[in-house]
C-alpha cells in the first residue's frame, strides 16, 4: 500500500511496483483523482492520513499487506520565520509525521502476518542537518522550518520503528530534488530517478538493511 499515490512520486512508485509484479493499493484522499493509478492496474482506496476512520476503512479493503510505503506529505504554507506560527508548523507535522504513525500503527496487525514485512517512509534530504548546512547541496538554500523539521522527524521515527520491530525492514528514502507538482517542476531529477530509493527499499531482501536512510545511490551515512 502506498499513501499519497495519485500523482508525482507516489504515482510513479505505483507504476514501478506494478511493473515489477506487485499488487498495489493506491491510497489517496480523493479517489476521483485516481484515474492514472487505476489505468496502471492499482486498486485505488480512499485514504486520508489525517483521519483515523479513513485509514481504518482503507486497511479493511486490503486482505493482506507485505509492504507499506508512507509517501503522503505536504509542503505547508510557511517558508520562513516571518510567516511561521504554531498552526503552520502543526499542520505539516500532523500530515508528515503523525500521519505516518496513524497509518503504520493501523497497518501493523496485517504487516505482522507477512513473511517479510517492509515499511518505507519517504523522507527528504531537507530533513538531514548535514545537508542543510553544506553549501552547494540542493537542500542548503531551503528556508522552510516546518517541512525540514517534519522530515527530520520522519528519519528519527524510522530508526525507532526499526529498533522496535526487529523482524521488519523499516527504512527511510530520500527522493532528491525531483521535478513534480510539489515544487513547481523545478527539480533536476525525473520522477523515476526520484523513486529509485523508495522502490529499492520496498523490494528489499530479508537480509537487507533496516533503520537506514537511503537515496538513489545507497545508504546516507550518519
Amino acid at each position: 500500500m502506498i499513501t499519497g499515490a495519485n500523482r508525482g512520486l507516489g504515482l510513479e512508485t505505483v507504476r514501478r511496483l506494478i511493473e515489477a509484479g506487485h499488487t498495489v493499493y493506491a491510497g489517496m484522499r480523493d479517489t476521483e483523482s485516481g484515474a492514472e493509478a487505476r489505468a496502471l492496474g492499482a486498486h485505488v482506496v480512499r485514504l486520508d492520513v489525517g483521519a483515523q476512520a479513513s485509514i481504518d476503512a482503507a486497511l479493511d479493503e486490503i486482505p493482506e499487506l507485505d509492504v507499506l510505503v508512507n509517501n503522503a506529505g505536504i509542503l505547508g504554507t510557511s517558508f520562513g520565520v516571518d510567516d511561521l506560527d504554531a498552526s503552520a508548523i502543526g499542520s505539516v507535522l500532523d500530515t508528515n509525521v503523525v500521519g505516518i504513525v496513524r497509518v503504520t500503527q493501523a497497518a501493523l496487525p496485517k504487516l505482522r502476518r507477512s513473511d517479510l514485512p517492509v515499511i518505507v517512509n519517504v523522507a527528504s534530504g531537507v530533513g538531514w542537518p548535514r545537508w542543510l548546512t553544506t553549501e552547494g547541496r540542493d537542500e542548503y538554500p531551503v528556508p522552510s522550518i516546518p517541512y525540514a523539521a517534519s522530515k527530520a522527524a520522519v528519519i528519527a521515527l524510522t530508526v525507532q520503528y526499526a529498533k522496535n520491530l526487529p523482524s521488519f525492514r523499516v527504512n527511510a528514502s530520500d527522493p532528491g530534488y525531483t521535478a513534480t507538482e510539489f515544487n513547481g517542476h523545478s527539480g533536476h531529477q525525473t520522477v523515476t530517478e526520484g523513486t529509485d530509493a523508495t522502490v529499492a527499499l520496498a523490494t528489499i531482501r530479508p537480509d537487507g538493511p533496516t533503520g537506514e536512510f537511503h537515496d538513489r545511490t545507497g545508504r546516507i551515512d550518519y
